[in-house]
């Protein structure tokens, strides 16, 4: 829900007035982001932490698919649950600000979805990288917690990315952080995007942290030697 406190405190300071983006277009963007959220955030690297230190990983290992593709669909199959409740929320917040109801096209919800799922992946490559310290240190869930400070505030939950500092938003656009919820709710609300260098920095990403994860994994489940349930 921090989308929609964010919302609050956005609208009722006017603040949106300092980056000319409207009311409707703010209330419309929150709750995109708050869309994107719900179907690519990630939490692999809690659970593969406890598997690793119940000894569960060890069956995992000899079995014919990659454990990771697990944990994939743990995640894909509660996102299938979230979805009749995001729309519920979205129900009522049209009923409180029904002046912010639109109707994206066909294309662009399309669009959308593409870019939420590569959102979802970025960030489970992410976390499943910091998921193979397990390999090397019990609490790799602790090096999360460094990663979430600045994915909170560069992935547009807070604010509208386009409402940073010149400075800032100089580089932070080389980062992967924007393309986490400020891209694709940014084009779901219909705002000012350009959608396929988008798209495409997000599959360069993709590519990028793929390879690490192979790489991590690989020295990684070398080290591994605890017994199984």
């Amino acid at each position: 829900v921090i989308p929609f406190f964010m919302l609050n405190i956005w609208t009722n300071n006017g603040l949106n007035e300092s980056i000319n983006i409207s009311n409707i277009m703010l209330a419309r963007y929150f709750l995109c982001a708050f869309f994107v959220r719900q179907f690519s955030v990630v939490w692999v690297v809690f659970t593969f932490e406890e598997d690793a230190l119940l000894g569960k990983i060890s069956p995992y290992l000899i079995q014919p698919i990659h454990p990771f593709f697990r944990y994939f669909a743990q995640h894909l199959a509660e996102q299938i649950t979230r979805f009749p409740f995001a729309l519920i929320i979205a129900f009522f917040f049209f009923i409180f600000n029904p002046d912010s109801f639109w109707m994206p096209s066909i294309g662009i919800i399309f669009i959308s979805l593409i870019s939420t799922f590569f959102s979802f992946l970025i960030q489970f490559l992410i976390q499943s990288i910091i998921a193979c310290f397990c390999f090397w240190t019990e609490k790799a869930s602790s090096l999360e917690k460094l990663i979430f400070i600045p994915t909170l505030f560069l992935s547009g939950l807070l604010a509208p990315v386009e409402s940073f500092p010149e400075y800032i938003k100089s580089w932070i656009y080389f980062t992967p952080f924007p393309y986490l919820i400020d891209f694709p709710a940014r084009l779901l609300s219909e705002n000012n995007v350009n959608i396929f260098p988008g798209l495409f920095i997000q599959i360069i990403w993709i590519i990028i942290f793929f390879i690490i994860f192979i790489n991590v994994w690989n020295q990684g489940s070398k080290k591994f030697t605890a017994m199984g349930l």
